[in-house]
């Protein structure tokens, strides 16, 4: 592990720099992401995001969006460092095999191990933009509006809009500065809430799934590989079902593709980042996640008995 200041002399010193974050990305995950990119570039440097899965839509609205690349398994990409952001390494699809690069890892998720000697892990933090956004002041990077708005998604989306318990003085501090820069906070949340009439219409579908089980404690939202691919996105899904009375443990399970599953959890106090590490994923306390390789039937019976398990030690 390092310090973060070893982080910031680093990317100082590169001149190339691959970024990329977890599969599945989600606010944080681009936001931090753009946000290094647009500040990089300001540096004077050479930086592109390489996300190896799908993006979601609901986050187009940052600058740069467009600007991602999606690899092919056959490309080859040198550089002089790929920075890992909100996410350890073995979450990154393709790209560590495809780019040759020193690796710089930064996270705010607490079963990150630190894989590799270089890498910075702030549990504490609400958001790895978060992190990113202390990582700038380090190296001297202003803000300016671009950046700002990718490191305002992040942290925003990260506590949902600053209302769960990972929220600290810092995140508000961190998110006031990005308004100074100018950031439009109605404007983010009005965007990236939106979903199109066929996603609303599959969100009623989902909900129709919802299963309470372990007494009550938990409840879920089962979707099969039709529903799954109905929806242009999920988010949002989840949280119509951790407002249940009495449910401790929401979680929310898609079948990608035959044979692959998407499993993810929100706890008020059930530690879900230990149960998803039992499936080969990670994350927080009160929020986590995995990818099964397994049918849609077995994945949510082994998701069941887990969180099951879980509830009842």
């Amino acid at each position: 592990m390092i310090e973060l200041k070893e982080a910031a002399k680093i990317l100082k010193a590169a001149k190339k720099i691959a970024i990329t974050a977890h599969t599945n990305p989600d606010g944080d995950a681009i936001g931090s992401t753009l946000a290094m990119m647009h500040a990089l570039k300001k540096a004077g440097k050479e930086a592109f995001v390489l996300i190896d899965d799908e993006l979601p839509r609901h986050l187009s609205c940052l600058p740069g969006f467009n600007e991602i690349i999606r690899p092919n398994e056959t490309d080859k990409i040198t550089a002089d460092i790929l920075l890992v952001l909100d996410t350890a390494t073995d979450r990154i699809g393709c790209v560590e095999k495809i780019v040759s690069a020193k690796i710089l890892n930064i996270d705010h998720h607490v079963t990150n191990k630190g894989e590799h000697e270089a890498t910075y892990v702030d549990a504490t933090a609400a958001a790895t933009a978060e992190i990113v956004f202390d990582l700038l002041k380090l190296m001297e990077v202003p803000l300016d509006i671009d950046i700002a708005n990718c490191l305002y998604l992040g942290m925003a989306t990260d506590t949902g809009f600053f209302k769960y318990a990972n929220t600290k003085s810092r995140t508000l501090k961190a998110a006031a500065d990005c308004l100074e820069a100018g950031v439009r906070p109605n404007e983010i949340s009005e965007f990236t809430e939106q979903k199109s009439f066929e996603t609303v219409h599959t969100m009623v579908l989902a909900l129709n799934t919802i299963e309470l089980f372990a007494n009550g404690r938990a409840a879920g939202i089962f979707l099969d590989e039709e529903l799954t691919n109905k929806a242009e996105t999920t988010e949002g899904f989840i949280d119509q079902i951790r407002i249940i009375e009495g449910v401790d443990i929401a979680v929310l399970l898609k079948c990608k593709k035959a044979g692959e599953c998407r499993v993810s959890m929100r706890s008020k106090g059930k530690d879900v980042a230990k149960i998803a590490e039992s499936f080969g994923g990670g994350g927080h306390v009160r929020a986590a996640g995995a990818t099964l390789k397994l049918p849609f039937d077995e994945a949510k019976r082994t998701v069941i008995d887990a969180i099951t398990k879980a509830l009842e030690d």
